[in-house]
């Protein structure tokens, strides 16, 4: 089977309007709490004044626009701020949603040419892999002796076969929590270049919309915080799977988990914490990938005073 590789037409991107969300400014403050007891009555006005946008792709692009060779399919959705209560903070808050989404080589880009950039990087490097495999094939076909001596009829039906070709991406954001002067947002990304593999992550992100930067979690937690959750996290995880132990997680494909530790991934709404943990790090990759939630009260005694956090909390 031989395809020959030509220049490829760009993918067309959709920029489309969906639900624009607004979030208005409550002017009346929440009471502050003064009790123990009132942790989860947040101090801080409610919403934020943001407005987002999304971009969006969906397409697929056979080699040579024809419909019977392999393709490349790619799917975006990218949610981003158009305007916030302070309008000449609005470019930073771009970049972080753009960095958070598209990666650091494109956040001195608008959303729209970062998108545009992503796309086209998308396309070349599907040319240029498709190219290189097709090349490989033909020197196992021109050069028999080169075939690795593992190398069995099965192996080359898939080589023959199409799907080696063929590239499929999503890359999508969503808007998680939006208030109290936080803004949390979840990055899911999955590729498949060929086979049965498929690589996927989550990533959170949390922006502190007094300061304009990412929260930390030296932002939010006491010295020593990484000992406390470490327990909380493995309780969570325990509940959540409806086991009594440690090595009954282990049983299901956990593992690690007396040593679990933060790993920055975390996001934040008014109820407490969600941290997750992609596949592979502390579970078999074929479970999914944990998401473990932490609430306000189990964390009150390791979250600093006076923080963005802590008044969402109630503390």
């Amino acid at each position: 089977m031989y395809f020959c590789v030509t220049q490829i037409t760009p993918i067309r991107i959709i920029k489309m309007k969906i639900n624009t969300i607004k979030f208005v400014a409550i002017t009346l403050l929440c009471v502050v709490a003064v009790a123990c007891n009132n942790v989860g009555k947040s101090t801080l006005a409610k919403d934020n004044e943001v407005k987002f946008d999304t971009l969006m792709v969906d397409e697929k692009y056979h080699l040579l626009n024809d419909t019977n060779n392999p393709w490349c399919e790619l799917n975006v959705e990218f949610v981003y701020p158009i305007q916030c209560s302070k309008q000449d903070e609005l470019m930073r808050l771009q970049q972080l949603f753009v960095r958070g989404t598209f990666g650091r080589q494109y956040d001195e880009l608008s959303p729209e040419d970062a998108l545009d950039k992503y796309v086209a990087n998308f396309m070349k490097n599907y040319e240029t892999d498709a190219r290189i495999f097709h090349e490989e094939l033909v020197d196992l076909e021109n050069h028999p002796t080169l075939t690795p001596q593992t190398f069995d009829e099965e192996h080359e039906h898939e080589l023959q076969s199409s799907e080696f070709y063929t590239y499929n991406e999503s890359l999508i954001n969503r808007i998680h929590f939006n208030e109290g002067n936080i803004l949390s947002f979840q990055v899911f990304h999955s590729n498949n270049k060929g086979g049965a593999a498929t690589y996927s992550s989550y990533n959170n992100f949390v922006i502190n919309l007094k300061t304009g930067s990412l929260l930390t979690e030296n932002d939010i937690f006491a010295p020593g915080y990484d000992v406390a959750l470490q327990q909380l996290f493995a309780n969570s995880l325990m509940l959540d799977n409806e086991v009594k132990s440690i090595s009954e997680l282990e049983d299901l494909g956990y593992f690690g988990i007396q040593e679990i530790a933060p790993n920055r991934n975390f996001l934040i709404d008014d109820k407490g914490i969600t941290y997750t943990f992609n596949k592979g790090e502390y579970s078999a990759y074929p479970l999914s990938a944990p998401m473990v939630f932490i609430s306000f009260n189990d964390l009150r005694m390791v979250l600093k005073p006076n923080t963005v956090v802590s008044k969402l909390a109630g503390l």
